[in-house]
C-alpha cells in the first residue's frame, strides 16, 4: 500500500480558493484535473498546489452540479503517473478502500475503511458509503481499493456522523469526462441540473439552457472574487510586499504566502479583530533543544513586534496586530519585518543551532 500513496502523493493537489479548500487529482491520460463542483463553485479559477504540480492559479472549465464534478485546466510535470481507473470493476460491501486528500489544509493524508454500502440513493445519484475518514478539505479527492485503482471521487459526509462518507462512483466521472471531451476544443461548460444536458459558452443563451431554458451559471461568466474592509487591507499589504494575491488566497481571511525558504500564514480573526502573522521556519532538532529554547528567549527580549514560540516541534515566529491598528504603511512596515526576519531565522536556526528544515 505504500508504494501506491507514494504515486498518489504526486498526483493529488490541494485546492483554495477564497472561500473554501480541497482536494483534486490529475488524470494524466485526459489533461484533467478533477474535483468536486462544490469546491470551486463560484470561481473562473482556483489556486492548486502539488508534489509535482507548481502553485498556480487553474481555469475552471466544466462544472456539473448534478454529480458534484468539476473540471481544472492546469500546467504539469511530464513525469506525473498515470493513475489506474477501475472501469469494470464491481465495487462490493465489505471491500476496503483508502480516501486520499487533504483535510483541513494538511499537506496529503490517507485514511483506510470499508465499503459499507456499494448502492446508497441520494437525488438519483448512486454513491459509495464507506467509514475511511473524510474531513473538510478532503472533497474532490480519489476513493482508491486495495489494488491503487480509483472508484470513486469523495464527495460529501453527514453532519455529526461517526466517520460516514460518501464517494461518487467513477462511472459517473468517466461518463462526464466522455461528454465535456466530446465538445473536443475544452470549452468552459456546466451539466444543467434541470435537463442533464451539458451546455457549452458557444450554446448557452444568455444565462439560459438551451435544451429547457433553465437558468445556468457557467465557470466563465463568474465575477471576480474582490476583498473588502480589513482583508482587503491585508491583501494590499501583501501586494506590497510582492506577493501574488491570488495564489496567496486560502480562505475568506486566511493567505499564505512564501518568503525565502519560510512559509508564512496571515489570518484575520473577525470576530475579536486580531491578525495574525504565523511564520513556520522549521522543525526542533532531535538533540541540544536546550540551547535552541536559550536562543529563542534570548530573541524574543530583543524583537520588536515579533515573538517566538513553540508549537508541537514547529519553531514559530508570530506577529499580532489589531485591527483597529492597521494601516496600509504601518502594516506594510510590520509584515515585511517579519517576512524578512523569518528568512534569516530559519537558516540561523538549521545552520547553526541543528533545526530541521520543514518538508
Amino acid at each position: 500500500m505504500k508504494a501506491i500513496i507514494d504515486q498518489y502523493k504526486k498526483a493529488v493537489v490541494q485546492i483554495a480558493t477564497p472561500y473554501s479548500t480541497g482536494t483534486g487529482f490529475y488524470i494524466k491520460n485526459e489533461e484533467l484535473l478533477i474535483t468536486n463542483d462544490h469546491v470551486v463553485r463560484g470561481n473562473r479559477e482556483v489556486v492548486v498546489e502539488g508534489q509535482l504540480i507548481d502553485r498556480q492559479m487553474a481555469k475552471v472549465v466544466y462544472t456539473d452540479p448534478l454529480y458534484d464534478l468539476a473540471f481544472l485546466l492546469c500546467k504539469t510535470d511530464p513525469s506525473l503517473p498515470v493513475l489506474d481507473i477501475s472501469r469494470d470493476k464491481e465495487v462490493a460491501e465489505g471491500e476496503r478502500v483508502t480516501a486520499i486528500g487533504h483535510p483541513f489544509g494538511l499537506k496529503f493524508t490517507a485514511t483506510q475503511g470499508i465499503i459499507s454500502n456499494a448502492g446508497h440513493k441520494q437525488n438519483d445519484v448512486l454513491y459509495y458509503q464507506h467509514d475511511a475518514a473524510l474531513n473538510p478539505g478532503n472533497s474532490g479527492g480519489p476513493l482508491v481499493d486495495g489494488t491503487g485503482s480509483i472508484i470513486g471521487v469523495n464527495t460529501f459526509i453527514i453532519q455529526n456522523g461517526e466517520n460516514i462518507g460518501f464517494s461518487l462512483p467513477i462511472q459517473y466521472l468517466i461518463r462526464s469526462i466522455e461528454e465535456f471531451k466530446s465538445d473536443g476544443n475544452n470549452q468552459v461548460a456546466s451539466r444543467c441540473l434541470n435537463c442533464h444536458n451539458l451546455v457549452y459558452e458557444n450554446t448557452v443563451e444568455g444565462q439560459f439552457c438551451p435544451h429547457c431554458g433553465s437558468k445556468i451559471r457557467l465557470a466563465s461568466s463568474e465575477d471576480e472574487y474582490e476583498a473588502v474592509g480589513i482583508p482587503l487591507t491585508i491583501e494590499q499589504i501583501l501586494q506590497g510586499c510582492g506577493h501574488d494575491i491570488k495564489l496567496a488566497r486560502r480562505g475568506p481571511c486566511l493567505w499564505e504566502v512564501v518568503q525565502g525558504s519560510a512559509k508564512i500564514f496571515i489570518t484575520y480573526y473577525e470576530p475579536n479583530g486580531v491578525i495574525a502573522g504565523d511564520a513556520i521556519l522549521c522543525n526542533l532538532p532531535q538533540e541540544n533543544i536546550k540551547e535552541v529554547y536559550e536562543f529563542l528567549l534570548l530573541q524574543n527580549n530583543i524583537l520588536e513586534g515579533l515573538t517566538f514560540s513553540i508549537k508541537g516541534k514547529e519553531v514559530v515566529l508570530s506577529l499580532i496586530i489589531f485591527d483597529r491598528y492597521l494601516g496600509t504603511d504601518s502594516g506594510l512596515e510590520m509584515f515585511q519585518h517579519l517576512f524578512q526576519k523569518a528568512d534569516d531565522y530559519d537558516n540561523i536556526l538549521v545552520e547553526e543551532y541543528g533545526c530541521k528544515w520543514k518538508e
